[in-house]
């Protein structure tokens, strides 16, 4: 009787909220935190985590299995992406790395969806504001800590210690850029428990305050960039919400088409914005890294691509390509260009559609539905694909498990299949709505 005590406590602490909260609180500060993880206890350490997690996540839904709405968990884009880099394997020119990256950007999907589907979506928005308070105070406290009290850099965890001259810093995330995108997703997400009241006003504003100095003192051209398209579509979110149900679908035509405009004149005009952003030493450096790509491409990889690696391995072809560029790069500066260079033409088609799906969904449930919750798969996924052209944060680590959450939140949210699986009602006279 003990045992059997023993066993249902275990299983109701495994398929328990609580769990489920602290796991998702840990996934996600793994993620986001990876590179210092890694800098502080080596690759090993930080596999065994996410191993350990992995592990933790599925012993966690197996006991929940019967609580779960199964239908349509897994957008089907997202399983054909994942499988063309895992047949990759096949034709890659560094077989092994590849199987090991490939089991890497499965587990962080798994932990993504794991997320998505035990945790609802305000309920997540919660979980990424804590964890953000925390890594972007610990950096601004380590800045503080390297350029101000000891005025030396702690170089194994990226820190350079130019706080004193009001940047760039780059916290514990390893590099500005990507202290940069970290900190506008904070801003979205405090934006959105600001709004939903998830918080107390006095957090919410402080919350604002860190993201938008972290965001500032990174002095990040993408990031800032990203973050002012950001504000526009947050601002043109709040119009259509606001606007009569029956004006919305001319509005989002409207936007559509002003988008298009603006993109036209700002490729342009892409010379003066460069030179306004003081940004056209780190543009030449993306157009003459993609260029080197373009080169090393042989025709017969255009539509297959190199294999997937993520983050760019020291080996042939990258280290050639590092050797022509005069500096070594950990990866193609553009998602967009690395899933071209690595699965080739037809996995940039796959990879353009799982995203373009999800960032559809997404905008259509935040211009539909009342919730104001809905607003931040939409704005997360706005920063994702304008950073997805200078950076390739989207396919590894932390912003690769934020692209899984979103993708897997929209189609749950707006699954074609669910449509398709409902059965029709029976025929009979209607019934007045309740308001």
């Amino acid at each position: 009787m003990s045992r059997l005590g023993a066993s249902s406590s275990a299983l109701d602490f495994l398929g328990g909220a609580p769990l489920s909260r602290a796991l998702t609180l840990v996934i996600l500060g793994t993620g986001f935190a990876a590179e210092a993880i890694r800098a502080m206890i080596g690759l090993p350490g930080y596999t065994a985590m996410i191993l350990g997690l992995v592990a933790l996540a599925g012993l966690s839904l197996a006991t929940r299995a019967r609580v779960i709405d199964w239908n349509g968990v897994l957008p089907i884009s997202i399983l054909v992406f994942v499988a063309w880099a895992a047949l990759s394997v096949f034709w890659s020119t560094l077989p092994f790395v590849s199987l090991v990256r490939v089991g890497y950007l499965v587990a962080l999907a798994f932990l993504g969806v794991y997320i998505a589907i035990t945790r609802d979506t305000i309920q997540i928005v919660r979980s990424v504001g804590d964890v953000m308070r925390i890594l972007l105070g610990v950096s601004i406290g380590l800045e503080i800590l390297s350029g101000v009290l000891i005025d030396t850099p702690i170089a194994f965890l990226g820190i350079e210690g130019n706080l004193a001259a009001l940047g760039p810093i780059q916290g514990v995330f390893g590099s500005r850029n990507l202290l940069g995108f970290m900190s506008l997703i904070a801003l979205i997400t405090f934006l959105v428990e600001w709004r939903t009241r998830s918080v107390r006003r006095g957090t919410a504003v402080g919350s604002l305050v860190l993201g938008a100095l972290c965001l500032l003192l990174t002095g990040s051209p993408t990031s800032l960039v990203a973050a002012a398209v950001v504000a526009v579509a947050t601002a043109a979110l709040y119009g259509i919400r606001r606007a009569a149900p029956s004006a919305r679908r001319s509005i989002q035509f409207s936007l559509l088409g002003g988008v298009a405009l603006v993109a036209v004149l700002a490729f342009a005009m892409r010379g003066r914005i460069l030179a306004f952003l003081d940004a056209r030493a780190e543009f030449e450096v993306r157009l003459d890294l993609w260029r080197l790509m373009f080169q090393y491409q042989r025709t017969d990889q255009g539509l297959l691509g190199w294999g997937w690696v993520g983050p760019w391995p020291r080996n042939a072809p990258y280290y050639w390509i590092g050797l022509a560029a005069d500096r070594q790069h950990g990866s193609g500066l553009s998602a967009w260009m690395d899933v071209l260079y690595q699965l080739g033409v037809v996995g940039l088609c796959i990879f353009v559609a799982m995203v373009g799906l999800a960032f559809v969904r997404a905008w259509l449930l935040a211009s539909e539905r009342r919730s104001e919750v809905y607003v931040w798969p939409a704005l997360v996924l706005v920063a994702i694909v304008l950073t997805s052209f200078a950076e390739s944060f989207a396919l590894t680590d932390g912003g690769w498990m934020l692209l899984i959450v979103c993708a897997v939140k929209a189609a749950r949210d707006m699954s074609w299949r669910d449509a398709l699986s409902r059965k029709p009602a029976p025929a009979g006279p209607s019934l007045p709505r309740l308001r």
